[in-house]
This record gives structure tokens, sequence and C-alpha cells, in this order.
């Protein structure tokens, strides 16, 4: 079993030490996991974000992680990744901050649309009927997996359209059309549906199926004991099941080699 979506406690909202995943991850009988935390964002003019590591944490977060994949290099395989949203004035600088660390992938994880520091900025977990905000989020978003820079789209579901269905079938159509010809895995997100949140979206899901995109199963793991969570998972792999989703078994996430 995989698992590329693991979080730690320097987002500030996930608990538990990095070696606790680990040894979770193990006795649950996973082969390859991946950490994938919040990544340090350089913001401009100072913004400090509230749900993600700070810039001086990625040395300790990098060197926790490496140091672990040797240690349990008999045991399971560990990935090196971040969770990132991509912003576009100031993603070119990110990329430019994280290659000294030699990451081995990132995830596209897009909780704003724009950015998260001006009034033109919207979480996209907070409910709206804007048909605008939809499209800036699909738009953003295609723009963001088309950098390559993305080995899978977390939560793509995330977005809380709550206006006319009509319109939110007729756009998620058009935009997992888009993400098929892109070639990214779209995953359907555990948190969500361990917690109860409005994601995984079965509407979302169903067009998923119809068009017949890549899937993968990410745990979004915010606490050790989310691995052994095997009964709820069990029951996400059926909402998948009954959809006619065989989610991806083995998957590279190693996209580009940095």
């Amino acid at each position: 079993m995989q698992n590329f979506h693991t979080h730690t406690y320097r987002c500030h909202h996930a608990k538990g030490t990095d070696r606790e995943y680990v040894e979770a991850a193990i006795k649950a009988g996973y082969t390859e996991i991946g950490f994938s935390d919040h990544v340090a964002y350089p913001f401009p003019n100072g913004h400090y974000s509230t749900f993600r590591m700070e810039l001086d944490k990625t040395e300790d977060y990098v060197n926790s992680i490496r140091a672990l994949q040797e240690e349990y290099k008999d045991k399971i395989i560990i990935r090196l990744g971040f969770e990132a949203e991509y912003y576009p004035e100031i993603f070119e600088n990110l990329i430019h901050f994280l290659e000294p660390y030699h990451y081995d992938y990132l995830i596209l994880g897009q909780h704003y649309t724009e950015n998260e520091f001006d009034e033109n900025s919207f979480y996209c977990g907070n409910p709206t009927k804007s048909a605008e905000i939809l499209d800036r989020y699909i738009c953003q978003t295609v723009e963001g997996i088309k950098t390559g820079e993305f080995s899978y789209f977390a939560h793509p579901d995330l977005i809380h359209y709550t206006g006319n269905e009509k319109i939110y079938r007729q756009k998620m159509k058009e935009f997992i059309k888009e993400l098929k010809k892109l070639n990214i895995p779209l995953e359907c997100n555990f948190l969500g549906f361990w917690d109860k949140r409005h994601y995984p979206n079965k509407t979302f899901w169903q067009l998923v199926a119809e068009e017949g995109n890549p899937v993968i199963i990410g745990l979004d793991a915010h606490q050790p004991e989310v691995y052994l969570d095997e009964k709820r998972l069990d029951k996400m792999k059926r909402f998948l099941a009954d959809l006619g989703i065989k989610p991806i078994e083995n998957f590279n996430i190693i996209k580009n080699s940095k």
C-alpha cells in the first residue's frame, strides 16, 4: 500500500512525531509513504501563514525525513515532498526556494484562489454561490498543473460551490476532461471522508468515473493513527468502487528529479 499525503506538527494543525507516522504506516502494512507537509511559502511583505511551516523550519523537516528514510530503508520506502498551492505571482520564487532541498515531489493542494494574502483571495473551503470563484479555482489549478511541477492533484473537489447544481456539473465536467488531458491523478481525500467534510463530493466523483481519470487515494494524515483506521478507509474504497473507480495501486510519485 502507498500513501503520499502526510503532514507533520510543523504545519501547526497536525499531531505526532515524524517517527510515529512511520511506525503507524509500517504497522498498517504500508510499503511506501510520503511526507508532504504544507510548504513554507516565501510570501512578500512578511505575510505569516498559520497553517504551514515557517521558512526556517524547512531544513529541519527535510533533515528529519531524510534521516528516517535511511533508518527505515529495510522496512518501508519514505519519500520527501510538500503540499503546495499554485500562486502565479510567486510560484517561481517557491520553486527557487525549494531547489536546494532536493525534494522528491510536490502535490497541488489549492486552498485559496489568487493567493492568501490580499483582499481578492478566497478560501476554497468556504461555501460560495459564485460561479466566478468556481471559474477562478478551475483556471488557476489548471494553470498550476501545466507547470509540470506537481505529481498529483490533492482534494480537487475542495472548492465548496453551493450554487446551481447544473452550473457545477457543467463546469466540473469540462474541468475533469481538461485534467484527464493533462494526465494528472486526482486524489480522493480520506481526511475529508474521515472528518465528514463537504468533500469527497459525490457529484464530482461521478463525473470522474464517467470520464475515466486516474485516481489516487491520499490519507491527508494529520495524526499517526489515521494510518491505522482500516475500517473507514475500506468504506471510502467502497464509495469509489460503487462508482466504478479503481484507484492506482502502484504510483511513481517522483515526477521530476529535483
